[in-house]
């Protein structure tokens, strides 16, 4: 009995930490401060695990360049143009912590659980979306479909990440397909009603690479789906995807516009950048003339907000990162026995760089927790397998 009583706290921390850290994924697409009180919760179980067992949190190759990104954002924020205002901004790196979370709490056995309530999520929160845009009349570019969260650009971005998921069980699973061949249609429309082009080219770009690596032949099916959405989409959302490619688009000409003034500001704050949650103070120094918007509270793409928030140096430990999880999630999809679960990672990191080009994606707190969570989650499998 003396040998077996330690087992049972930790086995009770252990199921208590994982049931959280996988309600936060799902709750995450419904409401940012329930995931967040999910989080805390699931960290203090998982902090208590680590105290019964006595050892060290770990994670996977990543976890290094990713740990060090952190602390370079320490460091830019402590010589920032206002470092208590940086410093307070720094909290989301707490979010990081979703990384070890992830590699010690899940395992194999959770892993298709797990990316069903992720799934499930994703698709109650799509149709919530659809309803707005069919109901509600919310069908315009200053009334766009939400669901339950505050922004359309969250709710985009997390459905772009969903989207993937569900296409990756669709193509590489070996069981249990017909959920996800279920909800890619309305998932798929819901991400188009929200009109974010941002998102749409993430997710066409991950579910390219997912055709290709599952066989070359299968691209031809995207001028099909094109073909199916120009013909039966609204007239707006017709003219929007025409917008994607019009050099004259006020929105595209001031993205142009951020990406100058951001490299004037890398230009003069190369090593440690302006400091987070700065680049909106100084943008109006930067701003070049055919600028649209007189400021920005970011500048529209995940290397440049980067590069200027927090130097040079940090956007290459961040490229790092993303290179190194890349590379080893392609190892697993060649090596794996469950190739869906790599291809999901490897979609998840297409998506974000895909739509990170031209939104600020990573510095959304939601979408950075499901996207740290779905790209662990295949190497959380792999260790325990």
């Amino acid at each position: 009995m003396s040998e077996r009583a330690p087992a049972a706290p930790a086995a009770a921390l252990r199921t208590g930490a994982a049931t959280g850290l996988i309600l936060v994924a799902g709750s995450l697409q419904f409401s940012i401060f329930v995931a967040q009180v999910l989080l805390a919760a699931a960290i203090a179980a998982w902090i208590g695990l680590l105290a019964v067992e006595k050892r060290l949190p770990a994670a996977p190759r990543f976890g290094v360049p990713l740990a060090l990104y952190a602390g370079m954002t320490l460091l830019s924020a402590s010589l920032s143009l206002d470092p208590l205002t940086s410093l307070v901004d720094c909290k989301q790196l707490v979010l990081l912590l979703i990384v070890p979370m992830t590699y010690d709490l899940m395992s194999e056995r959770l892993a298709w659980p797990a990316a069903t309530v992720v799934m499930s999520a994703g698709a109650v929160s799509g149709v919530f979306g659809i309803a707005q845009y069919v109901l509600l009349n919310y069908d315009t570019l200053d009334l766009r479909p939400r669901s339950t969260l505050g922004m359309y650009m969250t709710f985009s971005g997390l459905l772009m990440l969903v989207v993937g998921l569900a296409w990756s069980q669709l193509l590489f699973a070996k069981r249990g397909r017909s959920w996800p061949a279920l909800i890619v249609p309305a998932l798929s429309v819901a991400l188009a009603l929200t009109s974010t082009r941002s998102a749409w080219v993430g997710a066409f770009a991950a579910l390219a690479m997912l055709l290709v690596i599952r066989d070359f032949r299968l691209l031809a099916i995207l001028p099909l789906v094109a073909a199916i959405f120009l013909s039966a989409a609204p007239t707006g959302l017709v003219q929007r995807f025409y917008s994607i490619f019009d050099l004259t688009n006020p929105t595209n000409r001031d993205r142009v516009a951020m990406l100058r003034a951001g490299g004037q500001i890398v230009r003069a704050h190369p090593l440690t950048g302006v400091g987070p949650d700065m680049v909106e103070r100084v943008y109006p120094a930067y701003r070049v003339p055919e600028a649209v918007m007189e400021t920005t509270p970011h500048l529209h793409s995940v290397p440049m907000q980067i590069a200027a928030e927090r130097g040079l140096p940090a956007l290459g430990l961040w490229a790092w990162f993303i290179a190194v999880a890349a590379l080893d999630l392609w190892r697993l999809f060649r090596s794996g026995r469950e190739r869906w679960l790599p291809a999901a990672g490897l979609a998840t990191i297409v998506a974000m760089l895909g739509a990170g080009l031209f939104e600020y994606n990573f510095g959304d707190s939601e979408f950075q927790m499901l996207f740290l969570f779905l790209l662990t989650l295949p190497f959380a499998a792999e260790r325990t397998r």
